[in-house]
């Protein structure tokens, strides 16, 4: 999976569990917490749809890592390489 891919792939995960979420507004470093008032919740699910989606298994620990567009397609890159 290329960068391109990576990011559509976090966009569209975050539309799933968010679906009136203004992706396209997200900056590269910014928070989804943050600027999608995204709760525990939200972020879990989040996490779900995109470990489904990409076939790449996230563990507890990885989570930190995707806390934004760049951190999260960074990760996807790195693990479907």
């Amino acid at each position: 999976m290329n960068r391109t891919e990576a990011l559509d792939m976090v966009r569209d995960s975050i539309s799933r569990v968010i679906p009136d979420a203004d992706v396209a507004a997200l900056g590269p470093d910014d928070a989804f917490r943050d600027a999608l008032e995204m709760d525990s919740l939200d972020f879990l699910s989040f996490v779900e749809v995109l470990s489904e989606r990409s076939g790449v298994r996230i563990e507890d620990e990885d989570t930190t890592r995707l806390s934004t567009l760049s951190g999260s397609a960074d990760f996807l890159v790195s693990h479907t390489q």
